[in-house]
């Protein structure tokens, strides 16, 4: 750290979530103070439980770790290589999953409040910004997630014209361990896979017959439903993001949308019935390092608490089953990005605000964290008078960025924006140039190597970026 950085005015991030903690740990990496604003505790959010930064609520899952055959795992790797706090949390909480990095919440979070309270140059404040951030701050990154306060969610809509979108989104229940009959249930993973810290086991199973299954998804249907928390007749109307419908939701739109979705039984056999496949399968994912506790995988809902329980609880393994939390709905919001930000995730109504995390229109915790990650490294260089070179397009990041802030083509003026939250995915990225299309490479062979042509393409890229970034210093 050299000394001119004491000379540079503090950047200010709002929001304390994976986005903001990522963006002030990158500022402070620049040499650059910073001043993190968080309102928990003292201001909490309908799904929140502590006042630790970067909570994970729905999940606990970062999703595949393997960059030759997922986007996400490209994604990891590059916030690796980049330094990402996030990820290096992650790593040191890491829990059986799996293909799947999945964390102990509880102490993911805590490593992360631990670092950010730690270093020299980051001041965490506990308060509530109430509308726009002052004048006097020139340098903003705006990472309130998508629970941001009414009043400044307010404030950015007339300031920028715009209404916001919103979307609903559910929470999936948790189980005490010890409540699960493992003489009906048993563990694997899909196709007996290895993640970063599994052993192809590390999956809880219950097993469900075609009887069974379709009983299920009737009573999931016909289910009271929990309206959600603090929502306004304006939204009532509001759509689901696809990437996180509540299961009885999946269940509306067909019988066989379960069983091809969260509950498809593909890749498991079952020891209790002589390894025979199953119909259907509920998978449980581990949730904690002491192993006590198991998340119900896909099954966000948003049904009432004791239909919750009266119907998960006719699962086979479940029967018993007694709930750390009961899952819940509430409202997301996000920008019309494209048509706000510009290239650096600045507000072109007022470019002293930058904007990072699920706001700007990306889904997934690393997504969130990695739009910080490029937010913070953005802010710092500015502030330091740097020129910050665009990340590669054919990148994770640099596509995820793209998409927010120019990929989407329909934006429209004269009706409701189209523009939707988006996970990471191979399809965000450029084509392949000559990619192969001859009859050597066909069907599922063809497309793990389009994927591993692409994650070959990324690294190069960002190691080509990163040693431009390390010559401009």
């Amino acid at each position: 750290m050299s000394d001119r950085s004491c000379s540079f005015a503090p950047i200010h991030v709002i929001g304390g979530g994976l986005a903001g903690s990522e963006a002030a740990w990158q500022v402070a990496r620049a040499g650059v103070s910073v001043v993190l604003h968080e309102m928990r505790p003292s201001r909490k959010t309908p799904v929140h439980r502590t006042g630790g930064l970067a909570e994970l609520v729905c999940s606990n899952s970062f999703r595949a770790d393997d960059p030759q055959a997922s986007a996400i795992g490209i994604l990891h790797r590059e916030m690796r290589c980049l330094d990402s706090l996030v990820m290096a949390a992650a790593d040191a909480h890491k829990l059986p999953a799996g293909g799947a990095l999945a964390v102990d919440r509880d102490q993911f979070s805590e490593c992360i409040t631990g670092k950010i309270c730690a270093h020299p140059l980051i001041k965490l404040v506990r308060e509530q910004i109430e509308g726009l951030p002052p004048f006097s701050w020139d340098n903003v990154i705006i990472a309130t997630g998508p629970l941001t306060s009414p009043p400044l969610a307010a404030a950015l809509g007339a300031l920028t014209g715009e209404r916001d979108l919103a979307f609903f989104d559910a929470i999936a229940p948790v189980v005490h361990r010890d409540s699960i009959d493992m003489e009906q249930a048993w563990f694997q993973s899909r196709y007996d896979k290895q993640g970063p810290a599994g052993t192809g086991a590390d999956y809880i199973n219950c097993p469900l017959t075609k009887d069974q299954y379709t009983a299920f998804v009737e009573a999931l249907v016909d289910a009271d439903r929990a309206e959600p928390h603090a929502i306004a007749e304006e939204f009532e109307d509001t759509p689901y993001f696809n990437g996180c419908l509540p299961v009885e939701v999946m269940a509306e739109r067909g019988r066989e949308t379960l069983r091809h979705g969260p509950m498809k039984p593909f890749g498991l056999t079952n020891p209790h019935a002589g390894s025979a496949k199953p119909y259907a399968v509920v998978q449980l994912r581990q949730d904690n390092a002491l192993g006590t506790l198991y998340n119900m995988v896909g099954f966000q809902t948003k049904l009432k608490h004791h239909a919750q329980t009266e119907i998960f609880r006719t699962i086979p393994g479940l029967e018993n089953a007694s709930f750390a939390r009961l899952g819940g709905v509430h409202r997301n919001t996000f920008l019309n990005s494209p048509k706000l930000l510009d290239g650096a995730l600045r507000l072109r109504a007022d470019p002293r605000l930058r904007f990072a995390g699920q706001i700007t229109g990306c889904e997934g915790y690393v997504e969130s964290a990695a739009i910080g990650l490029a937010a913070g490294r953005m802010a710092a260089a500015e502030r330091k008078g740097e020129a910050f070179p665009p990340l590669p397009p054919a990148t994770a990041l640099g596509a995820l960025i793209n998409h927010i802030t120019g990929g989407h083509i329909a934006i429209i003026d004269a009706g409701p924006p189209s523009f939707q939250p988006m996970n990471v995915n191979f399809g965000l990225f450029p084509p392949i140039a000559g990619e192969t299309r001859g009859e050597k490479v066909r069907g599922a062979e063809r497309g793990l190597a389009r994927k591993a042509a692409i994650s070959l393409r990324a690294a190069r890229d960002l190691d080509a970026w990163l040693n431009q970034d390390r010559a401009a210093e």
